[in-house]
């Protein structure tokens, strides 16, 4: 495990690796493209590419690491995709209540899977987890609903890669929302108009607001490096995170 680049979280922690499609934010995977990279280094975790996996030798990782850490959980996969057992998800579920000073960060596109397992085990959350859904296109706003029904201490949105306006959103019971664009050869546009209106109701409802990035169009709509394009939102940074 190593320290990230992505803005907000510190570190990444993988105990499963691989995914498959479910949704058009899939499209264009940016932890599928580094899978294969990985497979053609030789990496062993990675000798099958992107299929799903578990990967128990990377369970006790965070028992290591004495500095709390902010963890986002599965960077490279979905912890509540279809083929993980339920009994290792309650293995990374003991690592993380033996773990209350590290902040966990887990999202899905599987609401309805990680509700059923809540649900299932009492409803009850550690304190230390962060609970999120991708809402990357109004027609996955559904996902919103199925996460507020799950007794977590902080509940998040992650819209990104954001691919259209979502209009009217019901932020409820949810405390924490992130939005970038896409970013790559083949990368979708983001308008700035979808970005300003989830902004403007987080302001609205009291809920933190990250802009991450422009991906590769600009706020002006021209495409160009992710770098060039970079991270304000209107001239300012937008980087609340609800610690």
């Amino acid at each position: 495990m190593a320290r990230t680049q992505i803005e907000w979280t510190q570190e990444t922690w993988n105990p499963t690796k691989g995914c498959t499609k479910i949704s058009a934010g899939c499209k264009y995977c940016y932890a599928e493209v580094f899978a294969r990279r990985l497979q053609a280094m030789g990496h062993k975790d990675y000798i099958d590419g992107f299929k799903f996996r578990i990967l128990p030798h990377r369970l006790e990782y965070p028992l290591t690491v004495k500095k709390p850490t902010i963890f986002f959980v599965n960077s490279m996969s979905d912890l509540f995709h279809e083929e993980c057992p339920w009994e290792f998800i309650d293995r990374v579920f003991e690592i993380i209540n033996r773990t209350p000073h590290h902040v966990y960060q887990i999202l899905t596109k599987r609401a309805e899977i990680m509700k059923d397992y809540f649900l299932e085990r009492g409803n009850s959350v550690p304190a230390n987890v962060w609970l999120g859904v991708t809402v990357e296109s109004k027609a996955y706003k559904k996902r919103i609903d199925l996460l507020r029904q799950i007794n977590a201490r902080i509940r998040f949105l992650s819209c990104e890669p954001l691919l259209s306006d979502l209009g009217i959103i019901n932020l409820d019971g949810i405390h924490w929302v992130i939005v970038g664009g896409e970013s790559g050869p083949q990368a979708r546009p983001m308008k700035k108009e979808w970005v300003l209106n989830i902004k403007k109701q987080c302001e609205e409802q009291g809920v933190k607001f990250f802009f991450k990035q422009w991906g590769t169009w600009g706020e002006d709509g021209v495409k160009r490096s992710k770098k060039a394009n970079g991270t304000l939102l209107d001239g300012k940074h937008y980087a609340q995170i609800p610690l």
